[in-house]
């Protein structure tokens, strides 16, 4: 697993999601492709994020427990593990631990 990114561009302004537990930066390829690089902080409840296009998510440190739309149980998933999610879809997440993670965009 690579540790970091080479020869991308990063957009300045980040996203902020659910009043700061979860903040990004969009990262640009020369290929064109997009990666965004995130933290997600601890919270009480789970929080729910909606893909346009298919994500796979790289979980880099902490554990977190995912549930897919369509899934009826929500599966653990810990540093150095990853889950796809299909395009046009929505996933919860619920963490007690700082996330950091890479969501691949690929569509």
């Amino acid at each position: 697993m690579s540790v970091q990114f080479d020869y991308v561009s990063v957009v300045k302004k980040s996203n902020v999601y659910f009043n700061g537990l979860c903040v990004s930066h969009t990262v640009q390829f020369e290929d064109g492709t997009k990666k965004t690089l995130g933290v997600i902080l601890p919270s009480d409840q789970a929080l729910t994020f909606e893909t346009h296009v298919p994500e796979r998510m790289e979980i880099i440190s902490g554990e977190c427990r995912v549930r897919i739309a369509g899934n009826e149980q929500a599966e653990l998933f810990r540093a150095g593990q990853s889950f796809y999610v299909p395009g046009e879809s929505t996933f919860k997440i619920e963490t007690d631990q700082v996330i950091d993670y890479v969501c691949h965009l690929e569509g």
